[in-house]
């Protein structure tokens, strides 16, 4: 199989990479996550009207530029290279994937805000008592004339405090299965607790009492949402797992520059044996993450059973790794390895939420054992 990538993807590979070189600061993103308003909206702008990466994934009859998953690959990476807070997974790839699939004069013209830079969505599917599985849903959407009401709550919905719009997961008293409803984050009944993440990113728990919302705010056949949002979350999961092996080249690159440099007994650090074998077995977790995310990606458009098999080998390969990779940092580093100043200690607060979004690590092994029982 070619795993090189065409003339078009280097252009986008290239052009996103120099733009985070040159624009994107890490000392001005972590000041803007801990004192400012959670993001920079200039830099959002910029992937929508400069670089075009909002639309890149998305379909041309709404203003973008029908990549695949290779370019959704390419752009992660490179996010996770430059530890990028803003919500691109959340918004481009969780939430377009589902107003794609849901279909639309609603879902159409909001994919094109996104396209645009103008609309931020979040998808609030997680509830307090469902331990991280979306399909267990407690919300409940009632008739109310030709409208919906609904009550319940969301926990951990990661870019809710930084959306113009939530995706919201219902169930009702007259339909089986789940419903997905469209609602601005402002509307009447609906309270955003926003909070900040321990990797620097912006979520919310968020309570729906008698929230009104009218007949268009539902997306796609009532019932029906399950079979998207299962596909939504194993995109999101192949997503970050690509955004993690960017994180995980940047930690290693800076781990090895850092042993070449820093003296101990006369000498640098880098030429004790142990710790390059430290260091080797850290470039070995690597490329099997890098090959773990091949396949997540390549089988995302593939039938439900093999994309879930891939997604999950992809995943806990990804989780074991980023945990291996980012303490093995932390400790070549020394105490440096942990303090606000250094690069490598937000790096390594990433790589440690990686491990429990879109599922845990030990959740992804069960699926896939599951899945390949004979």
């Amino acid at each position: 199989m070619d795993f090189n990538l065409t003339k078009e993807q280097e252009l986008l590979r290239d052009g996103l990479t120099k733009f985070l070189s040159v624009r994107y600061d890490l000392e001005k993103s972590r000041a803007a996550a801990k004192t400012g308003i959670g993001w920079q909206p200039d830099i959002w702008r910029g992937f929508a009207t400069e670089l075009g990466i909002l639309g890149a994934t998305l379909p041309e009859d709404v203003g973008g530029m029908d990549g695949g998953p290779i370019e959704l690959m390419v752009i992660t990476e490179a996010l996770g290279h430059a530890l990028v807070i803003e919500p691109y997974i959340d918004t481009v790839v969780v939430a377009g994937g589902l107003l794609r699939r849901a279909g639309g004069p609603t879902a159409t013209s909001l994919l094109e805000k996104i396209i645009e830079g103008t609309a931020v969505v979040a998808l609030a599917a997680t509830e307090p008592a469902s331990a991280d599985r979306w399909q267990d849903v407690s919300t409940l959407a009632e008739r109310d004339g030709d409208g919906w009401v609904l009550n319940g709550r969301k926990m951990m919905a990661v870019g809710a405090p930084l959306a113009t719009q939530l995706l919201v997961t219902a169930r009702t008293p007259d339909v089986d299965g789940i419903l997905l409803f469209l609602t601005d984050v402002g509307a009447a009944g609906i309270e955003v607790h926003p909070y900040r993440t321990i990797d620097d990113r912006r979520a919310a728990d968020i309570a729906f009492n008698n929230a009104r919302l009218p007949s268009e705010a539902i997306l796609g056949e009532q019932g029906q949402a399950w079979a998207s949002l299962s596909r939504a979350r194993d995109e999101g999961a192949a997503a970050i797992c690509s955004e993690a092996v960017g994180c995980m080249r940047k930690v290693l690159a800076d781990t090895v520059e850092y042993c070449k440099q820093r003296l101990q007994f006369g000498q640098p650090i880098g030429r004790f044996q142990v710790l390059q074998h430290r260091m080797v077995d850290m470039y070995m977790e690597l490329e099997q993450s890098v090959a773990a995310v091949y396949l997540a990606i390549l089988n995302l458009d593939a039938d439900e059973a093999t994309r879930a098999r891939a997604v999950s080998a992809g995943k806990a390969t990804v989780g074991r790794a980023a945990r291996f990779i980012g303490q093995q940092a932390v400790q070549l580093h020394g105490g440096m390895g942990m303090t606000e100043e250094l690069a490598i200690g937000h790096y390594f607060k990433r790589l440690t939420a990686i491990q429990y979004e879109f599922g845990t690590t030990d959740q992804h092994i069960a699926r896939y054992a599951a899945l390949t029982k004979p």
